[in-house]
């Protein structure tokens, strides 16, 4: 989950950017990252091959995503488990991908021509350029596990669902971007969206304030995250999986005395399946699947398009939504319903707008560059 945020928050305002630089490169595709043997080229592909292909990654993709948020409900409020330590879930899910990157690490070295991983080694100077972010990055996943603990997995998409409109006033107030009217159009039916769906929630008697406040808060730290990450990412040569490596690194340190503070040392101390194989397969798994989600992301957005892969999690946070009250067995109003609609439907048209505005520009960028380029060259003895 986690991840999932740390890369959408980046994909959702540069997924014009990104179809665009591969129109304009000849459709080139992004190095590989995990795969082991390269695969085959796009152009190679017949066109069942490459249905295959995309139906198999979105799959995986709506897999492990899904999959993420029911597991991480049952570890944080499961009252089978009876677990009240949302920040020890946090900080081992850290541990777990820390673990990963350096076993990946060695295994690209041992066996280049299976895994493509970069070569991580410890620089404690590159621990200190990224720690802005990695505070951020804390508060981030901090507050999405303290939402998804106090509220339902139906209400998670509307009660996290403010990112968009935090990244049009963070790109406002500290970028100095505007905003066209369409996009904020599109924001308003979002906020319209969430303040319906809590008043439904809070008629149906579920709503949690404190889990309404933490995914406010959620939504503001997964909005500076893509800002931080922005800046923070020429420290690690640009490379998404390093910037992984060691924002989890500094997570891991800055969750200790978190841990102390809210005394869940003392609470996991007292936990009375602490030592059950289930208990830790389940935390182990998550770890896993939040590592994966960045993985897979990439994955979905080289074989589709940044454009698509934002239709495909706003379908998947639908499908999601649909699960949860049919697994939970939950009862929902018309008007709770229309609240997701609003704010899938919003955040979809704001991914559009945005599209269609940054290709116009890079439209208009290129004509200018085509006219600067047909310009003759004036000799230097022409006289004026």
């Amino acid at each position: 989950m986690k991840r999932q945020q740390m890369v959408n928050g980046i994909v959702k305002e540069t997924a014009a950017k990104s179809s665009m630089a591969s129109s304009s490169n000849g459709g080139a595709r992004s190095s590989r990252v995990l795969p082991g043997p390269s695969a085959p080229q796009e152009g190679s592909l017949s066109l069942t091959q490459k249905f295959i292909q995309i139906t198999l990654v979105v799959t995986a993709y709506w897999t492990v995503s899904i999959s993420m948020v029911f597991i991480n409900k049952y570890l944080l409020s499961s009252p089978d488990l009876k677990l009240d330590a949302p920040l020890f879930v946090t900080f081992y899910q850290c541990s777990v991908t820390v673990l990963l990157c350096l076993f990946l690490s060695v295994l690209s070295r041992v066996a280049p021509s299976l895994v493509s991983f970069p070569i991580l080694r410890f620089d404690y100077k590159i621990t200190r350029e990224v720690l802005p972010l990695s505070v951020v990055f804390v508060g981030m996943i901090t507050f999405n596990n303290l939402c998804l603990k106090n509220v339902g997995v139906a209400f998670y998409t509307v009660g996290r669902s403010l990112t968009t409109v935090f990244n049009v006033i963070l790109s406002y107030t500290i970028l100095k971007q505007t905003t066209s009217i369409k996009a904020i159009v599109c924001c308003t039916i979002i906020i319209s969206g969430f303040i319906l769906g809590v008043d439904q929630e809070g008629n149906s008697g579920v709503l949690s304030y404190m889990g309404v406040i933490y995914g406010i808060l959620a939504s503001l730290c997964v909005s500076l995250n893509a800002i931080f990450t922005k800046k923070v990412l020429p420290s690690v040569d640009n490379n998404l999986w390093k910037l992984m490596f060691y924002n989890n690194v500094n997570a891991v340190v800055l969750f200790l005395p978190l841990l102390l503070l809210n005394g869940e040392i003392i609470v996991i101390r007292d936990f009375d399946k602490l030592y059950t194989f289930h208990f830790w397969m389940m935390m182990t798994v998550s770890g896993v699947f939040g590592f994966m989600i960045g993985f897979i992301t990439g994955l979905q957005i080289k074989v589709t398009s940044p454009l698509t892969h934002n239709i495909s999690g706003t379908a998947k946070a639908c499908a999601q939504t649909i699960m949860a009250v049919m697994y939970f067995r939950e009862y929902k109003t018309s008007l709770w319903w229309l609240s997701n609609a609003l704010v899938l439907g919003g955040s979809g048209g704001y991914t559009h707008v945005r599209r269609t505005e940054m290709q116009r520009q890079h439209d208009e960028n290129v004509k200018a560059r085509a006219a600067e380029d047909a310009k003759p060259l004036r000799s230097p003895n022409s006289v004026v």
